[in-house]
């Protein structure tokens, strides 16, 4: 071997020594890890720490009309129907009763009656009627001339034995009865002179009265047949239908006011303790896509039933009442119904 070459191992021996590599991978990941994992532990811990929230869920009502009738008979027709916004006044239902009719009519038949008596007492008495009265007094006058003449011929007659007892009996009997019969002639002549009293045309005059109030009376069933809306508001419900016969009580049709809405919610008393009239809060109605509104309470009253029972003190547990409550909306909106629910964080509600 060439001495001039150098070995091999000589040649490693001058090489320098190589450095160890760095590590260059990034953290980026374990770093986002680990806030994942804080974060999971974090709301972890929140989760079981926070309050658990008090869900109240009230539903929405107004007020309802039950419109029944005061008159009996068949329904003849109901020009609404249900869902329909109707003005005050406007025609509900109408209802057929043909014995009201008739009674209607036969009063002003009686009412035409009296009316016609009446004028005829005021007109008083006929002259012809005057003068036939005048004329048979005069007749029972001459009657009784001629049989006082008879009398007298028959009873000088008499005296001197002429004629007999019975004869004179006769006469006497004839001249009593003629003179009955003048004043009877003369009594029927004073009072066609005279006309009717006082109280005859009081009388008449009273059944003119009469007849017109049972007039009166008949008409204010008629006019019950027909019944109106009291005000502006919307149909909910038809409960009879045409064809059907009604009694007077019995509701037709039932009406709300959707501009008198409100919120309903039953509370046991221990949630109502720190709740004020006049007090507002928001409610979600879940119908109108979880909308928030902001009502007011009014009206805080005690029901009669009791709410579910719940222990209260350890020593003496007893039942919680139950309140009603009323929240009215401050702005009005035109999308609430009757029924829509509503819901309340109630511990968060301010």
């Amino acid at each position: 071997m060439n001495e001039s070459t150098p070995s091999v191992a000589t040649q490693r021996e001058s090489l320098p020594a190589k450095k160890p590599a760095m590590d260059t991978r990034p953290r980026a990941p374990s770093i986002i890890v680990g806030l994942v994992i804080a974060a999971v532990a974090g709301l972890s811990i929140w989760y079981l720490v926070r309050p658990e929230p008090l869900l109240v869920q009230g539903e929405v009502d107004a007020t309802r009309f039950d419109i029944a009738a005061r008159v009996d008979g068949r329904v003849g027709e109901i020009p609404v129907e249900r869902g329909q916004n109707v003005a005050a006044g406007a025609v509900l239902v109408k209802i057929d009763n043909p014995e009201t009719i008739a009674k209607h009519e036969q009063a002003q038949a009686v009412k035409i009656v009296a009316e016609a008596q009446l004028a005829n007492i005021n007109a008083g008495t006929r002259a012809e009627v005057i003068a036939a009265r005048k004329a048979a007094l005069e007749r029972a006058q001459a009657s009784v001339v001629l049989a006082q003449k008879t009398y007298d011929r028959i009873s000088q007659l008499a005296e001197h034995g002429n004629a007999p007892q019975a004869r004179l009996d006769q006469a006497t009997d004839s001249l009593h009865e003629n003179q009955r019969a003048v004043d009877q002639a003369k009594s029927a002549y004073e009072q066609a002179v005279n006309g009717y009293t006082k109280e005859e045309r009081e009388i008449a005059v009273a059944n003119v009265q009469k007849a017109i109030a049972d007039i009166a009376a008949v008409q204010s069933i008629i006019d019950q047949m027909v019944v109106y809306a009291p005000v502006p508001s919307q149909v909910y419900k038809r409960n009879v239908e045409p064809g059907e016969y009604v009694s007077p009580g019995v509701p037709l049709v039932t009406l709300i006011d959707l501009n008198d809405l409100w919120v309903h919610f039953d509370l046991r008393e221990d949630l109502v303790k720190a709740l004020k009239v006049g007090e507002r809060f928001a409610v979600r109605i879940p119908a109108l896509a979880d909308r928030r509104i902001t009502v007011e309470v009014r009206l805080i009253a005690t029901k009669g039933e009791y709410a579910s029972w719940r222990a209260t003190r350890a020593t003496g547990d007893f039942d919680l009442r139950t309140f009603s409550i009323r929240a009215y909306p401050v702005e009005k909106v035109p999308e609430l119904r009757p029924g829509m629910s509503a819901y309340v964080d109630w511990q968060q509600r301010q």
